[in-house]
């Protein structure tokens, strides 16, 4: 019930400031497009006090182009803005005054947090949602969160440093298929993921949704992009580092990184099932990526003719086996713990329609993420070179670091799999051209100033032996 104290926004002052806030968030997945409506399709509050206030919110975002996306916005409203919440804050609707609340992003809000927390624990769902637990998981109630700041396509809530809450932003109505491996991997026992406890999905347009997802947390862990960056980083400052040296501190990681993802595939093989598929079928969707990305990237054009001819040579190379996948594989969807590597993030690549991401893959796909992955890493930070004598050296060890790193993972696959990428050499390169192609659009996009780091890597794929 509203407290009849509160001056509450309405449904539409809330439409409005919602089509100018959300395209600013970095979990929104439609830049540079531009929004023509905003419509709330679940307003479900969750407190309302004098104090404060939470609404759970689903919205249609709707775009001039006549293409829609679904939304999930907590909100939180407060009559005075803690500093701390400012930088959350959504516009004031217009006409608005000093009496009316500020309303913000309520996964910022301790207090918003322990009310997800509670009705996880307790099982007491809000509104037309469902809470799903897995049989023998018991959450314990008073857990404290913690909202991460890294975003991408979800919002991630650590829970008294014991549970992670994955709240999916972009909402796709399906099962979300970081939700469905996961759960397969946790049946057959897999070390390399963190297992899921319990998720929360809704029906949308008459389809079981996933909306959120709980997991354990991995404390005391490290992203791969950030170890990888520092041994790149360690590597250039090392000006008399001989060559025989280069890369060692990180190739044990990386081994045993390749050993992980083998781990993951043997056993979403084992749970989920294989087929066979024309490499022919595979290389035209790459061939229809490579024809939609050269209309955004005119740079593209000098490379096409050779990238053509590199699928073609997968293409003629028969069938392989697929199966589902990651999907959208790299360094920073991996986490060392003390103990081992952990694979995260399975919601697949997401640019992908939902049924593009469940399709299966040769699992090739994921080993060329990673090692274009390596390549990333090791290139990203050489422009800082003082001359140009220090820049070759600086190109010369950051390739060989990305060889070597390279070579370790595809050692670690080998040899916990029994199959070595490197001999699928010419699927393998099909792999890494489609995905230095897609960066390609994605740096055009959003980091034009990285746009030649995708090229390069394209001239030397093509180039190789």
């Amino acid at each position: 019930m509203r407290d009849p104290n509160v001056q509450h926004y309405s449904d539409a002052e809330l439409e409005a400031v919602l089509a100018e806030w959300l395209p600013h968030q970095r979990w929104f997945a439609a830049k540079g497009r531009t929004v023509a409506a905003v419509r709330i399709m679940l307003r479900e509050p969750l407190t309302d006090t004098p104090a404060f206030g939470a609404d759970h919110l689903l919205v249609t975002v709707e775009f001039e182009s006549g293409a829609e996306q679904i939304y999930q916005v907590p909100l939180g409203y407060r009559p005075h803005l803690p500093d701390e919440l400012a930088p959350w804050a959504l516009p004031r609707p217009d006409g608005s005054g000093d009496d009316r609340p500020h309303a913000y992003d309520g996964l910022r809000d301790q207090e918003i947090i322990d009310l997800y927390a509670h009705s996880i624990a307790t099982g007491q769902v809000y509104g037309p949602v469902e809470l799903h637990t897995v049989p023998g998981t018991v959450i314990e109630e008073g857990l404290r969160g913690r909202a991460l700041s890294a975003e991408q396509s979800n919002t991630s809530v650590v829970l008294g440093e014991q549970l992670l809450l994955k709240l999916f932003r972009r909402i796709t109505p399906g099962v979300n298929p970081d939700v469905e491996l996961h759960l397969a991997l946790g049946e057959a026992g897999c070390r390399s993921v963190a297992p899921v406890r319990a998720w929360i999905d809704a029906e949308i347009g008459g389809v079981r949704t996933t909306l959120a997802m709980v997991q354990d947390f991995a404390a005391n862990s490290a992203d791969g992009w950030s170890m990888a960056l520092g041994s790149v980083r360690d590597l250039l400052l090392e000006a008399d580092l001989r060559a025989d040296e280069v890369g060692t501190d990180f190739a044990g990681e990386s081994q045993r990184m390749g050993a992980a993802v083998a781990e993951v595939h043997a056993l979403l093989a084992q749970s989920l099932g294989t087929s066979q598929r024309p490499v022919g079928e595979i290389v035209d969707g790459m061939l229809r990526r490579l024809d939609a990305a050269g209309a955004v990237v005119p740079e593209l054009a000098e490379f096409a003719p050779a990238v053509r001819e590199r699928l073609a040579e997968a293409a003629a190379t028969g069938t392989t086996t697929v199966q589902r996948v990651h999907g959208d594989l790299h360094l920073g969807q991996v986490l060392r713990t003390p103990e081992h590597w952990l694979l995260i993030d399975f919601e697949g690549e997401p640019a992908k329609s939902l049924d593009e991401r469940r399709e299966p893959d040769s699992a090739l796909r994921d080993v060329a993420g990673m090692l274009r992955s390596f390549d990333y890493a090791a290139h990203h930070s050489l422009h800082d070179a003082t001359s140009e004598a220090a820049a070759a050296q600086r190109e010369f060890r950051a390739q060989e670091w990305a060889q070597r790193n390279s070579a370790a993972f595809c050692d670690g696959y080998a040899g916990a799999s029994g199959a070595d990428p490197r001999e699928s050499a010419a699927l393998l390169r099909a792999y890494e051209l489609d995905k230095a192609v897609y960066e390609v659009v994605y740096e055009a996009r959003h980091r034009p100033q990285w746009i030649r780091l995708p090229l390069n890597a394209i001239r030397r794929l093509v180039q190789a032996t």
